[in-house]
C-alpha cells in the first residue's frame, strides 16, 4: 500500500495537471494538451531588410524537440513592435519545409493561413502536424517590406496537434528594417497612359 501511494505521488503533480503513463505529454483534466517540451524558435530573418521592398520573404525556422511530447499543429506570429502596423500578407504565397533556409529539406504542405490585421497576427496551420525531432522553417511573403525603417519584433507561440491545445509562446524574432537605398518612389498615372515614371521621395524612413 504505501508503494502504491507512493507511485499515485509521483503520477500526479497537482489536482489539474496529469502526467499519462508512458507519455511524455502534459494533459490538464479538461483535456487541453501542452508540449513538455515547445519547439525553439532558432531563426528570424527576411531575405531583404529595406523598406518598401518587393520580393521579400520573411524566415521563421523552429526546432521541434525529440522531447516535445506531441507533434507541432499550427505557429502564430505576430508583430509586437514596429513603426508600420499595416504590413500586409499574400497569405496564398505562404511556404514551409523541413530544415532551414540555406539547408532545405522537402516541402511541408500547409491547411489554413490567416491573418488577422488587428492584432497584427498571421496563423499558419500544417496540414500533417510535425513530427517531435524535426525542423521546419516558414516563410511569409508580405506584399512589401514595412513602409517605415527602424525595429521589428514578431512573437511566436505554438500550439500542439489536438483538438483542444494551449499556445506555447516560444520567443520574439527581431528584423531590422533599414532605409532604403533609393530615394525615388515609382507612382502610376493614368495621364501618361499608365506607364510607371519616378518622383522624388523624401522620406526619411
Amino acid at each position: 500500500m504505501r508503494f502504491l501511494m507512493r507511485s499515485l505521488a509521483t503520477a500526479i503533480v497537482s489536482a489539474n495537471t496529469l502526467f499519462v503513463p508512458n507519455a511524455i505529454a502534459v494533459q490538464l483534466q479538461d483535456g487541453t494538451v501542452y508540449f513538455d517540451r515547445p519547439p525553439s524558435l532558432e531563426y528570424a530573418a527576411p531575405t531583404i531588410d529595406t523598406a518598401r521592398s518587393w520580393g521579400s520573404t520573411h524566415y521563421f525556422t523552429l526546432r521541434v524537440s525529440p522531447e516535445a511530447g506531441e507533434p507541432l499543429q499550427r505557429v502564430e506570429i505576430q508583430q509586437r513592435q514596429g513603426l508600420d502596423d499595416d504590413v500586409r500578407y499574400d497569405l496564398e504565397d505562404t511556404r514551409s519545409f523541413t530544415g532551414t533556409r540555406r539547408d532545405r529539406g522537402t516541402e511541408v504542405p500547409l491547411g489554413e493561413v490567416t491573418h488577422d490585421r488587428d492584432t497584427q497576427t498571421v496563423s499558419v496551420t500544417f496540414a500533417e502536424a510535425i513530427e517531435p525531432g524535426t525542423t521546419v522553417t516558414i516563410g511569409l511573403r508580405p506584399v512589401r517590406n514595412p513602409e517605415y525603417s527602424g525595429i521589428y519584433l514578431y512573437g511566436v507561440t505554438v500550439f500542439p496537434a489536438g483538438e483542444k491545445t494551449h499556445g506555447q509562446y516560444i520567443g520574439v524574432g527581431r528584423f531590422h528594417i533599414r532605409r532604403s537605398r533609393s530615394r525615388f518612389a515609382p507612382i502610376r498615372l493614368e495621364k501618361f497612359g499608365g506607364k510607371k515614371i519616378y518622383t522624388p521621395n523624401f522620406s526619411q524612413n
